[in-house]
């Protein structure tokens, strides 16, 4: 196939490489004239577009960039796309958009999609070979996508080494919060926590272990990106996150009264995330 990829950052580059390895000719798209270079440069794509209506004979386009403009770009590209032509996007929430285009004529051709896989890093130089084997790719709303359409991309997704599960868009983003954004917020929040207690950054480095290192990882992930997330998911987002506070409040007040029991207690309850992750 020829693959337009829009949006040439650690989703879009990382599915680029993908699209290459399974012999596909894949055109690169983005706002940021570096990020085409560079995508350019280091082989993640085969050649760049200004836009979509230049590239001949495509077959395939994948939006790759926020979400928010996800939603500007989506019912445009809906109403130009050909009868033989097909969209997925990669957001990281599924509700909104799925929303904007319920009734678009052109509905069919269009799958939603969410890899549940990345890393801290951003930019096309953030891209990665085999990022997606042994992931899930969540699939929303399939019973509105074309039949045809739908198995070929889901083909696609097997061919990459993924593995497919269905939600629809509400149950996505709700499971998304409590599973992904909160650990992004909890990472920002320790971050900040230690920078502000910690005057010294040199002793950070020489007692930071690999708790510590790990329980921060995703601080390092992109602020633009997160906030989005964080708004575009904020209902979900702020459910979980009372939760979550509810939880150290009960941590604070063991440790207050030095329930040595209760704290027993929540950490052993806590361990049991060990028959699932």
């Amino acid at each position: 196939m020829r693959v337009a990829v829009v949006g040439l950052g650690l989703i879009g580059g990382s599915f680029a490489l993908e699209m290459k390895r399974l012999k596909n000719q894949v055109i690169g798209l983005d706002k940021n004239p570096k990020h085409k270079e560079q995508a350019l440069n280091l082989g993640i794509v085969d050649e760049i577009a200004d836009d979509l209506p230049s590239i001949p004979d495509l077959e395939l386009i994948v939006l790759a960039t926020p979400v928010k403009a996800i939603k500007e770009e989506l019912p445009g590209i809906l109403d130009e796309i050909q009868s033989d032509q097909m969209v997925i996007d990669l957001g990281s929430t599924k509700m909104q958009i799925t929303e904007m285009v319920s009734d678009h004529p052109k509905r069919p051709h269009y799958l939603a999609c969410h890899p549940m896989a990345g890393t801290e890093f951003s930019g096309p130089e953030a891209a990665v070979k085999n990022l997606f084997r042994d992931r899930f790719m969540v699939i929303c709303e399939e019973e509105k996508t074309n039949k045809n359409i739908a198995s070929q991309l889901e083909q696609l997704f097997l061919s990459m080494g993924m593995e497919l599960v269905y939600y629809n868009p509400a149950a996505h983003d709700k499971h998304a919060a409590y599973v992904s954004h909160i650990s992004h917020i909890t990472s920002f929040a320790l971050a900040n926590t230690v920078l502000k207690k910690e005057e010294n950054e040199e002793d950070i480095f020489k007692l930071a272990a690999g708790g510590f290192t790990s329980t921060v990882r995703l601080a390092k992930s992109n602020a633009e990106t997160w906030a989005e997330i964080f708004l575009e998911n904020r209902l979900q987002v702020l459910d979980v996150l009372t939760e979550h506070i509810n939880q150290l409040e009960q941590f604070r007040k063991a440790i207050e009264e030095k329930n040595e029991i209760v704290l027993s207690e929540m950490m052993n309850s806590a361990n049991q995330i060990r028959k699932i992750v």
